[in-house]
């Protein structure tokens, strides 16, 4: 029987359940903190996993949500192009507070209120991807179409 989820990731598999996903939440043994650690720990591509990155809107103080390839590395230009302002990358308190999750964990949905979110067009070639469950230990697996319906995320080139 398998150890019950700490409090972070069990927000997480709430989430991904009230979408009416599947998806199961994992906390795994070792870190998954950055793209090639939690690659290497579900083994998969790092192309396949799926990194949050929080941006804070410079004009408006919102906060957006970059899903992108763990291959990729996200452009800020097209961010900002995409958000209609000029962003910069939050701070590890704004990312806490906005999404209720700390840097390292944030995953793609179950935030604390409703983030504007775009994602990886580069993901959507991939069959499966990874994604962060609330802690640096926890991931699930999901299909990259039903991440977009999920996150009502915008899909674009990111890089």
């Amino acid at each position: 029987m398998s150890e019950p989820l700490s409090a972070s990731a069990w927000k997480v598999q709430a989430a991904l359940q009230a979408h009416g996903l599947e998806c199961q939440v994992v906390e795994l043994p070792g870190s998954t903190r950055t793209a090639v650690e939690a690659a290497q720990a579900v083994g998969c591509t790092v192309g396949q996993i799926v990194k949050s990155l929080i941006f804070r809107g410079r004009e408006s103080g919102r906060p957006l949500l970059a899903l992108v390839s763990g291959s990729n590395r996200a452009d800020e230009g097209k961010l900002s192009a995409l958000a209609g302002e000029p962003i910069e990358k939050a701070d590890a308190e704004f990312a806490r507070q906005r999404t209720g999750f700390a840097i390292g964990g944030i995953p793609p949905l179950g935030h604390s209120e409703t983030i504007t979110t775009f994602i990886d067009q580069d993901l959507l070639q991939y069959g499966e991807v990874w994604a962060a469950a609330g802690t640096p230990h926890a991931v699930f697996r999901i299909r990259p179409d039903d991440l977009v319906r999920a996150t009502a995320g915008q899909t674009a080139s990111l890089r």
